[in-house]
């Protein structure tokens, strides 16, 4: 109960502070201030890193040294760790601990184990983070200098944390596709207006001329509208230049 006590605070202490800074839809700023507040709250962690998996591609990110992001990639290229066991294995709760890569769990990992101690690590806790289960995944991936640090309390409060986090990830996600939406729209917007001006049609007209040449270019629908609107900024430049000379 007291590690409970003790991590909540520092939980929304940090939520409040990605939330102040807008971060929130800001995916990079939010994955960075998820590690970082892991490290400084994790008994036991040196440093740390997060491992995406988007397209079924793993790809490391947001790490608190050039080390982990050499160990978080390796575990990625040669598919092997601690990081793609909590991603993948449906037999783990999503808590993967290597006590020690010098030791015992050299045989569990053997390939990514010795890389890892000799970047100065002998320990790893890596937390699932459960998003969205059709697209993105990731790991909370900790990193300890010394064997078997991250005891039960340890590993109680990565839980803890890994799933707050979670939280404050899939609301970044969500946030982040929102304002893409929403940029797509006004984009679209745009171009329905440049479309309306130049041939005296509707808003509908000019909606089913875009929709009628992302068909025929076989191009998505805000593409052909971002290049309607970049050829009509070009237009324009070239008329002030030709009335200017």
């Amino acid at each position: 109960m007291e590690v409970v006590e003790s991590l909540l605070p520092i939980l929304r202490r940090a939520a409040g502070d990605l939330m102040r800074q807008r971060s929130i839809r800001d995916l990079e700023k939010t994955l960075a201030g998820i590690v970082h507040a892991a490290v400084d709250t994790v008994p036991g962690a040196d440093a740390g890193g997060l491992s995406i998996t988007e397209d079924g591609r793993v790809t490391a990110r947001t790490p608190t040294s050039g080390s982990v992001t050499k160990l978080d990639q390796l575990q990625s290229d040669l598919h092997e760790g601690p990081c793609i066991t909590a991603l993948e294995d449906p037999s783990e709760d999503g808590l993967v601990l290597a006590d020690d890569l010098a030791g015992a769990d050299a045989a569990r990992w053997p390939d990514f184990a010795p890389h890892a101690v000799e970047a100065g690590y002998r320990s790893v806790l890596s937390t699932r983070l459960c998003t969205d289960g059709r697209g993105m995944r990731a790991a909370l991936n900790l990193y300890g200098g010394r064997p078997h640090v991250f005891d039960a309390n340890a590993r109680l409060t990565a839980g803890l944390f890994g799933a707050q986090a979670a939280i404050l990830l899939y609301g970044s996600q969500h946030a982040t596709n929102l304002m893409r939406a929403v940029d797509s729209r006004d984009v679209i917007g745009q171009a329905k207006g440049i479309l309306m001006e130049r041939f005296d049609v509707d808003e509908d007209d000019a909606f089913q001329m875009l929709v009628r040449s992302s068909q025929d270019t076989n191009m998505k629908l805000v593409d052909v509208a971002q290049w309607l609107r970049r050829e009509t900024a070009e237009r324009r430049r070239m008329a002030r230049d030709a009335d200017a000379g």
